[in-house]
């Protein structure tokens, strides 16, 4: 009876054995740190690669280096030329100090995402339309800064944010086409007003060089018969010099 006992009192032993052992050793990827309290108290941080725990006594947070990509939802924003619009942004944060992002915030997913939609509501605000679609770059670097000032005593740094898409009310969407269509025929008209300048400073040069050459005159008329000629044509035109009809204009007077 005894000699079975003991059999019983092993196979017990051996599996507390083994839970315990489960419970100290763990494993961490290279992207990955624990931060280890011991009865509360912060330890350290422990990893990547196997790393042993006193059981019951350590507790472990695990927490990602890997840079995160948050997807800030559609906000509703008023510019300050009063135009209402939605913008949706991403952001691109990772966790530097991982000791921080624990004891210092309770979730720092949800913080830094809460964060980043009162500040694009707040830095688009204080921002024109026009400077929203036409200076995005400098929009989205001045959000990073403000952003990741906030959250660097969380042990995140905010790499980069970008604003995704800016949706127009359909009445400033049409508003904004017809002053595009307005533009282009502005250009139009601007360009088309040049070429008859250029083109009639060329025809004035023209005209001075033929009147310092008379000779040239006759070519030119040569010039042009030729080019008659070519088309065959069944009327002939002969061009007469002013100059041979002025005696006859005279004596008509």
């Amino acid at each position: 009876m005894y000699m079975e006992k003991v059999p019983v009192i092993s196979v017990v032993i051996i599996f507390f054995v083994l839970v315990l052992l489960a419970n100290a050793i763990r494993i961490l990827r290279e992207y990955e740190r624990g931060v280890v309290f011991r009865l509360g108290r912060l330890t350290g941080i422990r990893g990547p690669g196997l790393i042993l725990l006193i059981p019951i006594i350590d507790k472990m947070v695990k927490v990602s280096l890997r840079t995160l990509v948050l997807d800030v939802p559609p906000q509703d924003v008023i510019t300050q030329d009063n135009v209402s619009i939605k913008v949706n942004a991403v952001v691109y944060f990772r966790v530097i100090q991982p000791q921080k992002s624990i004891v210092e915030v309770e979730n720092y997913l949800t913080a830094t995402s809460q964060l980043s939609q009162t500040t694009l509501r707040s830095v688009l605000g204080q921002s024109d339309l026009d400077d929203l679609l036409s200076q995005r770059e400098k929009i989205n670097q001045k959000l990073q800064q403000i952003i990741d000032a906030h959250t660097e005593p969380w042990g995140i740094k905010v790499s980069n944010v970008e604003v995704k898409q800016i949706d127009l009310p359909q009445e400033m969407q049409r508003a904004m086409a017809k002053q595009a269509e307005a533009e282009r025929e502005r250009r139009s008209k601007v360009i088309a007003a040049e070429g008859e300048y250029q083109a009639s400073q060329r025809l004035a040069d023209a005209a001075r060089i033929l009147n310092e050459q008379p000779s040239a005159i006759t070519l030119r008329y040569l010039q042009t018969l030729r080019e008659i000629a070519t088309e065959k044509n069944s009327t002939t035109i002969f061009p007469i010099p002013i100059d041979l009809l002025k005696p006859f204009l005279k004596d008509h007077s």
